[in-house]
């Protein structure tokens, strides 16, 4: 008996029916990258996870609406506080170039290193920068209910006002008390009325490079709003399922029910949705923690914690063979275990294709579609639809072998359930031998040149050399002349 699709709801803590709001439209929003730097290891997981559930959602027939967007201001070092350097402003000083020009370069090469794991690109891909009328607007509504305040041209959520009415906290499980205690000694808290009370607006300094007029003077919208402001515009008001990485329930998520509930006076989404974190010796990989490897080295193998390269489907295979919901912790052992993995599997395809069919069937067919289809509706668990995939994967070599039959009609199922689960639905796409190698490609080449040309342009020649250094590792001769940067392999 198949059963329908249920996930794991984070705002009530158990696994519910999917029912979307207005069949068969669904609407979903994943909080995508701050584009600061190169995307890591880390990034693949939430990416690959709600592309799996679209995926699936569209093998359903629903008419799916994805949003991803693109963080490009507002968000700060202290991401709890609120305080600190915009990490885009930051990297574009340290950089020597325009804070757009950091932001169109590592979108780019985000939307590259995407490409590679085959996700599919979002509906729409909205940026903060473009949505700044928006936010303020929201900013106005919530003020205008009394859920603001303006403290030196700064505007700041009020917490504990928004928590007598409401329950600051529903997310995460935080309750104010324990909030209290946490209090921090940081530049600007004391503009504050409460020490969890987070900023919708700040107040730029005359230095700070980007800045926006609004009510209440130059200033740039808080981090929390953006995802507030351009989910209710592209979703509406309330919508199915809004998603993204554990790390981010507190205080992003928790901020943006808050905000929401308080502009439109009901909870802004109906499902909840987290990916856990991948680890690197049992430490959350992540960029503030330099523990990271970005997914360029993944592909390369240029870095000291890769013993070889790894192709984007090995990667994939990885983190689609542990739950979305559990810990995924990184080694060289277990990405050469996915790759085998992926390689045994990828072979049965090919196999399948060559199977010849029977007048009997030795193999139930029907008990294995049956099974996939549980597992994908038991939360999208794909660590359980793939050990099916391999229960499969052993009829067909055992029917291939002259020990097993299957009649016409079994054999096109069978040949429709690879296909839905394989490639569909996990994602998973034949490799060149160049891409599993760790290769690059003739236009990956091209863009690398590119970048490397406006690198110079800004007399930035520490990425200029850095793009030659990675090049030449790769294989890659440049020669420089008057008409611009040949290479040749």
């Amino acid at each position: 008996m198949n059963h329908p699709l249920h996930i794991y709801n984070s705002l009530t803590g158990k696994k519910e029916q999917f029912i979307p709001i207005n069949p068969p439209r669904v609407g979903i929003y994943v909080c995508g990258p701050t584009v600061y730097s190169d995307s890591h290891l880390g990034h693949a997981r939430p990416n690959i996870t709600f592309d799996v559930l679209i995926r699936y959602l569209r093998s359903l027939k629903y008419d799916v609406t994805y949003v991803r967007n693109i963080t490009d201001v507002g968000h700060l070092e202290d991401e709890e506080q609120g305080e600190g350097e915009d990490r885009i402003a930051k990297k574009a000083r340290q950089e020597k170039i325009d804070p757009m020009a950091v932001v169109k370069k590592y979108t780019d090469s985000f939307h590259r290193n995407m490409a590679r794991l085959n996700v599919n690109k979002p509906d729409i891909e909205p940026r903060a920068t473009d949505h700044i009328k928006e936010q303020i607007e929201l900013i106005q509504a919530i003020y205008i209910r009394g859920y603001a305040y303006n403290a030196n041209d700064s505007i700041y959520f009020d917490v504990r006002k928004y928590d007598e009415k409401h329950d600051y906290g529903i997310l995460s499980g935080r309750k104010l008390e324990d909030l209290r205690s946490n209090t921090r000694d940081l530049k600007g808290q004391t503009e504050k009325r409460f020490n969890s009370d987070f900023a919708l607006w700040k107040k730029a300094e005359q230095k700070h490079i980007m800045k926006w007029d609004s009510p209440w003077g130059e200033g740039f919208p808080g981090w929390h709003l953006e995802c507030s402001a351009m989910g209710a515009k592209y979703l509406g008001k309330r919508f199915d399922i809004h998603g993204g990485g554990m790390d981010l329930k507190f205080p992003h998520h928790e901020c943006e029910i808050a905000q929401s509930t308080a502009a439109n006076g009901e909870q802004p989404v109906n499902y909840w949705m987290h990916n856990n974190m991948i680890t690197i010796n049992g430490q959350k990989m992540a960029r503030s923690l330099n523990n990271f490897i970005t997914l360029d080295d993944m592909f390369t193998g240029n870095n000291k914690l890769l013993e070889q390269p790894y192709s984007p489907m090995t990667i994939r295979f990885f983190i689609l063979q542990a739950h979305y919901r559990g810990t995924l912790d990184f080694s060289n052992d277990a990405l050469i275990a996915a790759r085998k993995g992926l390689s045994r599997l990828m072979k049965s395809l090919q196999t399948l294709e060559s199977l010849k069919p029977s007048d009997i069937s030795s193999y139930d067919v029907a008990g294995l579609a049956e099974k996939c289809s549980n597992a994908i509706n038991d939360d999208l668990n794909t660590p359980v639809l793939i050990a099916h995939l391999f229960d499969g994967v052993k009829a067909i070599n055992s029917i291939s072998d002259g020990k097993g039959s299957l009649t016409k009609d079994d054999l096109d199922r069978l040949k429709r359930i690879y296909g839905l689960y394989v490639n569909d639905i996990l994602g998973f796409v034949e490799e060149d031998d160049q891409k599993d190698e760790g290769g690059i490609t003739d236009d990956e080449i091209e863009q690398l040149i590119v970048e490397r040309h406006a690198a110079k342009l800004n007399k930035d020649w520490s990425t200029a050399d850095s793009i030659r250094d990675k090049l030449t590792e790769l294989g890659i001769t440049i020669k420089d002349t008057r008409d611009g940067a040949t290479w040749e392999r």
